[in-house]
This record gives structure tokens, C-alpha cells and sequence, in this order.
């Protein structure tokens, strides 16, 4: 199986979930799964900024990076987050490399929208350095930067950044683990299956706003690229790679429209 996870950048800050995760992970790379994780680091980031005087500013749920901001995205993000990740692969036994998107092209992005900076869409994976590191048992550990053929540097959001990495990766699931439970529908009922279209409703009436629209947009664009399966679930539970591993439901799946006959 090929399956990409992302984890949150809140859970990595909780250092006893941030253990059990990455004990998680690294059995699960050991096990017959060819395994990508991905994963953000904005709480750090921003505590970085702030103690610098470098107020963060949003737009739409994403971070305005400015100079100032993608230096930190760099430093932070790319750098200590990962290497600090990486490390803890390493010590639970995992063969783990760090990786932002712009080692090897592996991620190529475009400018999102003049306001918010140097925020990039994601429009290409090139995922050969993923098949030759998954291929030799090492576990691929990739920071949400990426870049263009021009050497320029985007900050880009972690949910999508492991949709693009799943697509190129043609990975058979793509987990989120995040805070949440999962997605809840307009009555605060959480929502165990989900269809791709079902998805767009809850998006458009403004149920699923914030992170969790980021999260259900990211996951349209990974079925629009091949993923047969993208979940959502929450971290904090013990057990969840392994279970998810053995589809068993831990939080929200969602699936693409069955097409019409």
C-alpha cells in the first residue's frame, strides 16, 4: 500500500501525542507501507515571528507570508520542525529523511494571490525522489515549502501540500490527523462517510469554514488526482495509524462520487 499522512503542527507540539505518532509512523513504514508523511509547523512559527515583533497576518485562513515571513517558514518550517521530526523517526527506529518540496522539484508551486505574498498553489509533484527513497525502506518526512523552475520559495498550506504529494505519489490514501475529531455536519453530528459532492455542500453552506474547509478542499483535489481514500481523524487517539492502516473507521473518510449509470 502507498498511503501519505499529515500531521498537524498542533499535535507535534504536544510532546506526548508527537512520541506515540511517530512510534505509530514508524512501524506503519516498516510494515509492507510505503509511507510519505507531511506536516506543517504554523504554531511555531508564529511564536518565532512573535518574538521578533513580526505581527502574523491571515487571509482566508492562510498565513500572509512576506519576506520576513517566508525567511521564518524556511528557518522554522523546513528547519527546525522537520529536523526535530526526523530526529524522533529516527530515534523510533524509522529510516527518515527531511524533505521540503523544493528538494528535487518535488513540489512545484505557483504565487496563490498577490495579497497574500509568497503563498503558493501547488500545480505539480514530481514524485520520483518519493518512489526511490519509499522504494529503499527510508520514510520521507516533507515540510509544506515549495518552489518554481525560476529558484523562488512559497509557503504553502500542509493540507494541501500532502494532496499534492499523494497525487504524485499515486498513493492509495492520505490521512489527516489533525485536533479534531473529524468533519460534523450542521447539527454537530460527526459524519463517518462523506462523498466528494457531498463535501462541496457543506463547503458552500458554510458548515465546514476554517481549517476543516481547507482540509475538505485539500481533499477534493487528492481524489481529483487519483487518491481512492482520504480520511480525516483525530491524533490524540491511541492506535489511529494502526487502525487506519487496517480500514478501520477513525474519524471522517470521504470518497469520491460514484458516477452515474
Amino acid at each position: 500500500m502507498r498511503a501519505v499522512v499529515k500531521v498537524g503542527g498542533t499535535l507535534l507540539e504536544m510532546e506526548e501525542c508527537r512520541r506515540r505518532l511517530v512510534r505509530e509512523l514508524a512501524e506503519a513504514a516498516g510494515h509492507r507501507v510505503r509511507l510519505v508523511v507531511v506536516h506543517g509547523g504554523g504554531k511555531r512559527m508564529t511564536q518565532y515571528l512573535t518574538e521578533r515583533g513580526v505581527e502574523s497576518c491571515f487571509l482566508g485562513g492562510l498565513r500572509v507570508t512576506t519576506a520576513e515571513a517566508l525567511d521564518a517558514v524556511v528557518k522554522v518550517v523546513a528547519g527546525s520542525v522537520n529536523h526535530e521530526l526526523v530526529a524522533a523517526f529516527v530515534e523510533a527506529g524509522a529510516r527518515a529523511v527531511g524533505l521540503s518540496g523544493v528538494d528535487a522539484s518535488l513540489v512545484e508551486a505557483e504565487p496563490m494571490e498577490e495579497a497574500l505574498g509568497a503563498v503558493g498553489r501547488p500545480v505539480r509533484a514530481n514524485a520520483e525522489l518519493l518512489e526511490l527513497l519509499t522504494g529503499r525502506g527510508y520514510l520521507p518526512v516533507v515540510a509544506c515549502v515549495a518552489g518554481d523552475r525560476q529558484g523562488r520559495i512559497y509557503n504553502v498550506n500542509a493540507d494541501q501540500m500532502a494532496a499534492a504529494c499523494a497525487g504524485g505519489f499515486a498513493a492509495d490514501r492520505l490521512l489527516f490527523l489533525t485536533d479534531v475529531a473529524g468533519v460534523l455536519d450542521a447539527e454537530g453530528r460527526p459524519l463517518e462517510v462523506l462523498t466528494a459532492a457531498r463535501c462541496r455542500e457543506l463547503v458552500a453552506a458554510g458548515v465546514a469554514s476554517g481549517g476543516m474547509q481547507a482540509k475538505l478542499n485539500a481533499a477534493l483535489e487528492a481524489l481529483r488526482l487519483g487518491v481512492a481514500e482520504v480520511d480525516i481523524a483525530a491524533g490524540g487517539q491511541p492506535g489511529v495509524v494502526a487502525r487506519w492502516l487496517a480500514f478501520e473507521q477513525v474519524g471522517s473518510r470521504i470518497l469520491p462520487d460514484v458516477p452515474e449509470v
